[in-house]
């Protein structure tokens, strides 16, 4: 692992510890902590802007943990992302800060900043395309020069997505070319539930869909050859045979993350690149009835500030109580899961993906618990863990990656498999 020094005293810091999600990921850095070797303890603090809410937040994990010394072993550090200052102290004090402090595009970049100007390694939870992105175009040279690793995207949004491609290409006996995802997420009795926190980040990302094509030109990217045969891209809705329901196209961060990795193991690994299409099911007819009716306000809210004000004020309403102030119930956390699965094609080892139709297919699965708050902080906290132990296996000694880029050569697949985030190979008729 790392080492900790008297300047740099922590392996983590948990910086936004006093937020919802905040608060899951504390007392999943302690549960790592307590498991940590004996001679190589990890070293960790948390940090927020109320030094009160902060003992609040160890004060309830303590409790729930039955770690009493998590109340007075743990350091304290006061940091505020409008106080460039306290953003600098606080990150000359770790080796890699997780920054839970969303939405990333209103939040974000100043942590950015302060970790690369002050040498921490930086980690996120963001589902954000045009932070990730803008991150990627104006601070990869910087974080380069400066040996600091800035990895966004890495709780369900889009560890499971990005790593389960990589996992499918590993699995995958010959070329793979072309892979859909459909997610399918289910819940006990009470239903699930998201934060108000993912819903503004929602918002205000499709509100802004415009800047990222904008954005996207600035890199000045060749498009990526299309391997084999070229797939085509299923409908807005559709009844889908592989997970019997029907599906609509995910609207989170996987298809850019994905992408992205694609991109960086074509130019930098010499890998074929796959083409990639991300799908959600939604249920039935009644499901798909109230999804249509719900979209259609939701995109017509959206273009107006008159809008986005309504819908970020009355989260609960406006998405059928799927997103709320409160957040989840402990019970709905306990009763949720999820399983994200990959249908693969491509051509078998000794065929020419030039001729002909693809002849070989693939079906991998990666299933979790609850992923907003129980998957997503497991995944973040793992590659939290890996980068300490395994930096020298990240690419180039440091800049803005997607996980599947940093992680690619990492043991991290085979650390969630051990911290409940599972890969597998299905079978596939």
């Amino acid at each position: 692992m790392a080492s900790v020094t008297s300047t740099r005293p922590y392996h983590i810091i948990v910086f936004g510890a006093t937020g919802f999600t905040g608060q899951f990921v504390v007392e999943e850095v302690a549960r790592c902590a307590a498991d940590s070797p004996v001679g190589s303890p990890l070293k960790w603090a948390v940090a927020g802007r109320s030094r009160q809410r902060l003992e609040e937040v160890l004060k309830q994990a303590a409790g729930r943990l039955s770690m009493p010394e998590l109340r007075t072993d743990i350091e304290m550090i006061v940091a505020d992302v409008s106080i460039d200052e306290s953003l600098a102290v606080m990150c000359q004090q770790g080796v890699v800060v997780l920054n839970c402090v969303g939405p990333y595009r209103f939040y974000g970049e100043p942590v950015v900043k302060a970790c690369i100007a002050n040498g921490a390694h930086y980690l996120d939870i963001s589902g954000e395309p045009q932070f990730l992105e803008r991150m990627q175009l104006e601070y990869h040279a910087e974080a380069l020069d400066r040996g600091v690793y800035v990895i966004g995207s890495c709780g369900f949004d889009s560890i499971p997505a990005d790593l389960g491609i990589l996992y499918t290409q590993r699995q995958f006996k010959g070329t793979l070319t072309a892979v859909e995802s459909f997610l399918n997420i289910s819940s006990g009795p009470e239903g699930f539930s998201g934060h108000d926190a993912t819903w503004q980040s929602a918002v205000y990302g499709f509100a802004d869909s415009g800047s990222l094509r904008q954005l996207r030109r600035k890199f000045g990217h060749k498009p990526l050859p299309v391997v084999g045969a070229k797939v085509k891209k299923r409908g807005f809705m559709f009844f889908s045979k592989e997970i019997e329901q029907y599906a609509i196209p995910f609207m989170g961060s996987d298809p850019s993350v994905v992408k992205r990795t694609q991109r960086f193991l074509y130019e930098e690994e010499h890998q074929s690149p796959v083409q990639y299409s991300a799908y959600i099911g939604v249920g039935g007819l009644f499901s798909v009835a109230k999804l249509l009716c719900g979209g259609l306000l939701f995109w017509l809210m959206v273009k107006f500030s008159l809008g986005r004000k309504l819908l970020t004020t009355f989260p609960s309403f406006f998405s059928f109580g799927l997103f709320t102030k409160s957040g989840p119930t402990m019970k709905q956390i306990e009763n949720t899961c999820f399983s994200l699965t990959f249908f693969g094609e491509g051509y078998s080892e000794g065929t020419d993906p030039s001729q002909g139709r693809p002849n070989s297919k693939i079906c991998t699965q990666v299933i979790g618990p609850e992923p907003g708050y129980v998957a997503t902080v497991s995944t973040m906290v793992q590659a939290a863990v890996t980068l300490l132990n395994e930096v020298h296996s990240l690419p180039r000694r440091g800049g803005v990656y997607t996980p599947g880029a940093a992680f690619y050569k990492t043991s991290l697949i085979d650390r969630l498999h051990e911290h409940s985030v599972k890969f597998s190979v299905r079978n596939y008729q």
